[in-house]
């Protein structure tokens, strides 16, 4: 059997490749369609709400659903979208493919955050998860300037990435066995004592890291004149810092994750604002990245923790926690778009601190005696 960290880390990484790919080249795709910048960012609004949408459609199910089957769609509905956003003759099909893609996305997120209770050896969840959950910033460390590279030359072949990776990806996820399938939920999961708080505030953090994972390309490069090539390198480099974050946060969440959550998210809300607001230089600017992601790391971490100690069950936990980052991305997307149209990049700091700061105040879902290494 194939090792379940290398697998899950396969599948966050082509799932976060679909996402981060349009972020260096949003300018680019505005003005081969004739749109404006805001508008570009809302493609990742499209997905986002049909993710969701999916999300919600895994917990409404009654019936129980095999991981496996679940990631191997998702992966295979990216490669599908990716082929379509690299060959789309007008926006309006770009933002269709979208669609697909907020299909697969939703499916590789809430499959592949719930295998690691089910697939990782005693012991060794919280490994697990922090490998699965290291696929994505590792996707955008390798993959951006891999994006780098392919934008300078179109935007079109940045789909690339997410192509292959699913495809990759899916191997490994077929050389697992099937095993049972996930029991069906019984009742919301969201009745559960602390799981409604604790998706309201992933929600909201997610809000705010999706703004800054949607605008921090064009960011870049409309406030210090550098090349695609050039952002996607630093960027890539920058979120490296993820990859620390997560590593270190989990030391600590078997015994301190909704802490960690209630300190992290206010620093992350401050270098959001810093971000945005403080920009005297290309590489300031990528060092707040830099400093913004690895504080993301450790709250997401430590979410993700949180959320399969609440009893809700792997599968019906992490597909309450897919469809709260989707809507969050959606409106992360969004809020920021509207923040940068009024009031430009300080504007769109200003939004996604608030969102940070909100998530904290919601989040009050109880400790409870379940240990992130348990089964």
């Amino acid at each position: 059997m194939k090792s379940p960290a290398v697998t899950l880390f396969g599948c966050l990484f082509a799932g976060q490749s679909g996402l981060l790919v349009l972020t260096p080249v949003l300018s680019d795709v505005a003005r081969d369609f004739d749109v404006s910048t805001a508008a570009a960012g809302q493609l990742r609004s499209v997905s986002g709400a049909v993710a969701a949408v999916v999300a919600l459609g895994l917990l409404a199910g009654r019936r129980g659903w095999h991981l496996r089957d679940l990631l191997s769609g998702g992966l295979t509905s990216i490669a599908i979208a990716s082929v379509a956003s690299a060959v789309a003759p007008s926006f309006e099909v770009l933002a269709t493919a979208q669609i697909i893609l907020g299909a697969g996305m939703a499916l590789v997120l809430a499959a592949g955050l719930a295998a690691p209770a089910r697939w990782a050896p005693d012991g060794q969840r919280a490994a697990v998860l922090s490998w699965a959950l290291i696929g994505q910033p590792v996707a955008w460390v390798v993959g951006m300037p891999i994006v780098g590279v392919l934008g300078a030359q179109s935007w079109r072949l940045i789909w690339l990435l997410p192509l292959v990776a699913s495809l990759l990806a899916l191997t490994g996820v077929r050389g697992h066995e099937r095993g049972e399938p996930e029991p069906a939920a019984v009742g919301s999961p969201l009745r559960r004592p602390g799981v409604a708080r604790w998706a309201a505030g992933e929600l909201l953090a997610f809000a705010g890291w999706a703004g800054v994972l949607v605008y921090t390309g064009s960011l870049i490069t409309d406030s210090h004149a550098v090349s695609v090539t050039t952002a996607g390198t630093a960027l890539g480099i920058a979120a490296s810092a993820y990859v620390v974050g997560t590593l270190l946060a989990r030391r600590w969440v078997a015994l301190a994750a909704h802490r960690m959550v209630l300190v992290t998210a206010p620093a992350l809300a401050a270098a959001a604002l810093l971000l945005g607001s403080f920009r005297p230089s290309f590489g300031m600017s990528v060092a707040l990245f830099a400093l913004t992601a690895f504080i993301a790391g450790m709250r997401m971490m430590a979410g993700s923790s949180l959320g399969l100690d609440l009893g809700a069950g792997p599968l019906q936990a992490m597909s309450v926690r897919a469809a709260a980052v989707q809507f969050g991305y959606f409106g992360g997307s969004a809020l920021g778009g509207l923040g940068l149209i009024l009031a430009g990049w300080s504007g769109l700091g200003s939004v996604l601190a608030i969102l940070l700061l909100l998530s904290v105040g919601v989040t009050a879902a109880p400790r409870t005696s379940a240990k992130v290494g348990a089964r």
